[in-house]
Formats: structure tokens, C-alpha cells, sequence
């Protein structure tokens, strides 16, 4: 099983996938941490897109391509991949499809954590100091951020809905009562798959 788990900055993406990733034995593709970890550690990568993450800009579509294709054929044989605020625009979601397919491989579904814009603004500011994330430090980053969602990965929402792949699913409440709501839907996505 492939999924994908979209939402707003904030929405507790990273959060629930840790979840699903122990539940059901998936191989998380987390490009956000990966580009951070680079950017932490000073590589030529990292300082390629440091200044695209610190401002809360996407990096470009072809170096996060390149390093899902490595996370990819590093574990082609796991019970499948957890794609973690990924894809974000549609034309990621397209270079995912093409690059699954050359795995002999699709996405199964795609979670949307549907979390109020005020809410996702109060879980960045809570979050901003412990995580010492730049992006989440500063409300201009934030903003261009909550644009990005709005103008690029919402219209990606409806791409995958056209597609019958898309489960909304409300983010908002204690993590296990979303996590029970994340979970209903997977053992259904699982058990179509079992009967298809």
C-alpha cells in the first residue's frame, strides 16, 4: 500500500505518519526532513535549498524528484511507501506517478489532514521554539507558506479526488482520535486492495 498524507503547514502530517509507519510497516518519503537534515549538515544539497526552505518556498520539483527516485530504490521491497507532505503541487504528484510506475508501482490513496487556518498558525507558534525550525520562526514565512497551500497543493487535493484517491480527514482534536480517523480509512484502502 502507497499513500500519500497531505495538509497545511501545521496540520500534524509528521506527526500521524509516525504512527502509520509503526501500524502498518510502510517506509516513510518525508522529502521536508530529508531537504532540512541536508541543510542542517551543510551539504551541497543543503545549501542549494537552504534558502528555498527558510523562506517557506518549495524546492525545486527536480532535486526533491531525485532524492524520492534514491529513497525509493533504496527500499523497493517494503510493504509499501508513506509519502509525507508529498506530493505538493501537481506537477510533483505527475513525476511521482511517472517515477512509481518505473517501480511497478501507483499510489493507492491520498489522506488529506483537514486542519482551520487559525489553528494551524497556533500549532506552528507552539512549535517554532523546540523545533528550531527557521520556517516556522517567523509569520511572514509562515504566511508565504499558508499561500503555497492554498495556491498549489489544494488544487492537488481536487486532482486526486477527480482520481477517486482522495480521504479527507479532520485534523483537529487529540492525536489518537485523528490517528483512529487516519487508520479507518487505511484498513479500508487495505482491505480493497486484499479483494481487487
Amino acid at each position: 500500500m502507497n499513500i500519500a498524507l497531505l495538509g497545511p503547514p501545521g496540520a500534524g502530517k509528521g506527526t500521524q505518519s509516525a504512527q502509520c509507519l509503526h501500524k502498518y510497516q510502510l517506509t516513510a518519503i518525508a522529502p521536508g526532513n530529508l531537504l532540512r537534515e541536508h541543510i542542517k549538515r551543510g551539504t551541497d544539497l543543503g545549501k542549494q535549498v537552504a534558502s528555498y526552505v527558510n523562506e517557506g518556498q518549495l524546492a525545486p520539483p527536480e532535486l526533491v524528484t531525485a532524492l524520492i527516485d534514491a529513497q525509493i530504490q533504496a527500499r523497493k521491497n517494503s510493504h509499501g511507501f508513506l509519502f509525507d507532505g508529498f506530493p505538493r503541487t501537481i506537477n510533483q504528484a505527475v513525476l511521482l506517478e511517472e517515477k512509481l510506475l518505473t517501480y511497478g508501482e501507483k499510489l493507492d490513496g491520498v489522506i488529506l489532514l483537514e486542519v482551520p487556518e487559525q489553528e494551524v498558525k497556533q500549532r506552528i507558534r507552539e512549535r517554532a521554539q523546540p523545533s528550531g525550525r527557521a520556517d516556522d520562526q517567523d509569520e511572514a514565512k509562515v504566511a508565504t507558506r499558508m499561500q503555497i497551500y492554498y495556491a498549489e497543493t489544494l488544487p492537488l487535493a481536487k486532482y486526486y479526488e477527480k482520481q477517486g484517491k482522495l480521504f479527507r480527514v479532520s485534523g483537529v482534536g487529540a492525536i489518537e482520535a485523528i490517528f483512529r480517523r487516519i487508520v479507518a480509512v487505511l484498513d479500508r484502502l487495505q482491505s480493497d486492495q486484499s479483494t481487487a
